[in-house]
């Protein structure tokens, strides 16, 4: 019998949930809750493969959608388990572990880490399901085009960005300096903004569909990037930690590419 649209998506939520509880297992383990980063991508080709194989969906946009999705998936895992392997727990976690107790955050972690991203990568998530889901519009149409440039655009930030500052680290002459060039020229988080951008891209095979309302999953993913996890943990860090990053801020946007502002005189 085929599963209604609703029940596709508590389907996935239980695969997520699912995946998230085994790593949460291996952290207490391993006594590093940082593992969770590469898998917050990982949990998201759960649920693309969970709603592509569920859903009668018009199938040449199905396929499109889940093959940029693995693409997007798989890279971002590699480097983030790439970047950390071998090294100690990422301080936001160190600091939630001391803030909350080393004996208690095992369990604690769960809720706080490991179920907080299980369910807002579930929620992000939405537009994946819609877009796949539609059985009445069997054509490729503009805004499918639109997001797929999108996607294409905010993977090479995101790609390209990552490269440059991995790069940049693994010179023993740059420690403690800061990234200014390449794609950090024109914006203080490059991989960040191609993040976003590929999630709107996503964002527009929904509204190909008719589905207004699943445009929340990028809404919410932009505000996690931009107010929550990723550019207002970094800069707070940053502002702290590198003396010359002020002088960076004010030259360089945030979030939005654009040219550096000229030095007053």
């Amino acid at each position: 019998m085929d599963m209604s649209i609703f029940e596709i998506y508590i389907l996935a939520f239980g695969y997520i949930m699912a995946l998230m509880t085994l790593v949460w297992i291996a952290s207490i383990f391993l006594k590093n809750a940082s593992i969770v980063d590469p898998f917050w991508s990982i949990g998201f080709v759960v649920a693309g493969i969970t709603y592509y194989l569920n859903t009668g969906g018009f199938e040449p946009r199905k396929i499109i959608i889940l093959t940029l999705l693995i693409i997007w998936g798989l890279r971002l895992a590699i480097y983030l388990g790439w970047r950390n392997i071998g090294k100690p727990e990422d301080y936001r976690y160190q600091q939630f572990r001391n803030d909350y107790g080393p004996k208690r955050y095992w369990w604690f972690s769960f809720f706080q880490v490991f179920l907080l991203q299980g369910v807002l990568l579930w929620m992000i998530s939405i537009p994946l399901l819609t877009a796949m889901n539609d059985t009445e519009n069997h054509s490729i149409g503009i805004f499918d085009y639109i997001g797929i440039g999108l996607w294409f655009i905010g993977f090479a930030f995101e790609t390209v960005g990552d490269y440059q500052l991995a790069r940049f680290k693994s010179d023993p002459a740059n420690k403690g300096k800061l990234l200014t060039q390449g794609l950090w020229k024109y914006t203080r988080h490059p991989n960040y903004f191609g993040d976003a951008v590929l999630w709107w891209g996503f964002g527009m095979f929904s509204i190909s569909v008719g589905s207004y309302v699943s445009i929340l999953g990028p809404l919410l993913m932009s505000f996690l990037i931009v107010k929550v996890s990723g550019v207002a943990i970094l800069e707070r860090t940053l502002k702290h930690t590198k003396p010359a990053y002020q002088d960076y801020v004010r030259r360089t946007n945030a979030f939005f590419p654009w040219f550096p502002k000229k030095e007053k005189l």
